[in-house]
């Protein structure tokens, strides 16, 4: 048995919140459950808009597909879902160059599908936490070139800068992740204002701690206010084996 919580914040400095979730731990088209953090970007309420009507269409896109594997129905959701950000966007002057990062999961048993876009995250916690997704961005390269290191990307003022989204160009490129999940095992979708804010052994503590998975949710999200908020913060955990836990 399958179990999640999800939490989006606007922060403490933010006027607007540009992200979005979703999630159902339901049978949607042909997939058995859906968890989804996308991270507008954009002018004013452009990132909103992009981060809801992506999401919405990626939902729309798996609902109608006759596809059974999980990375084409997902590649499919996530390219239409660009397609109908770049045919609004050259439509409405006010939404030229929005975007949004998007990742998305489905468990399917103890296997995790994973697409991602842009720099929100996903992470796998067992014995330790293990981020799964590569972030699509300027520092992130930096980082893989060996121009700087883990500690110094963390604060470093380009960090914002996505070298990938829904809707930045014609053409999206999804990267997919497939993995056998363990026992215990918890999996995290989060946007960037949790990750900025929070580091990952903190984030691990946090999960690990043995609360309710509500207010292991809750923690994280004020931990990341705590320390300033300086962006808005979604979280979604998933046990996806909850209840061989209960059973042990």
């Amino acid at each position: 048995m399958l179990r999640s919580y999800a939490l989006t914040d606007i922060g403490r400095r933010r006027q607007l919140n540009q992200d979005y979730i979703y999630l159902t731990e339901n049978p949607i088209g042909n997939l058995p459950n859906l968890f989804i953090v996308a991270d507008g970007m954009g002018g004013h309420k452009a990132g909103d808009y992009a981060s809801d009507l992506a999401v919405k269409t990626v939902i729309r896109e798996v609902e109608s597909s006759q596809e059974m594997g999980p990375v084409k129905i997902l590649n499919h959701a996530i390219s239409r879902a660009n397609v109908v950000l770049r045919e609004r966007a050259s439509e409405d002057f006010a939404l030229n160059g929005m975007g949004t990062t998007l990742v998305a999961a489905t468990c399917i048993g103890r296997l995790l599908q994973v697409a991602n876009v842009g720099d929100s995250r996903l992470y796998v916690i067992g014995d330790e936490i293990t981020q799964i997704t590569q972030d699509h961005s300027l520092v992130e390269e930096m980082v893989r070139m060996g121009g700087i290191g883990r500690e110094e990307a963390r604060n470093h003022p380009d960090k914002n800068i996505i070298t990938r989204a829904v809707g930045a160009r014609d053409d999206v490129e999804v990267d997919f992740f497939e993995l056998e999940l363990e026992t215990g095992d918890m999996v995290l979708l989060c946007s960037d204002g949790l990750t900025n804010m929070v580091d990952d052994e903190t984030i691990c503590q946090i999960l690990k701690n043995g609360k309710s998975l509500k207010d292991r949710v809750e923690e994280l999200v004020q931990t990341a206010n705590s320390n300033g908020g300086r962006d808005n913060i979604s979280v979604i955990v998933i046990e996806p084996l909850a209840d061989e836990v209960e059973h042990d």
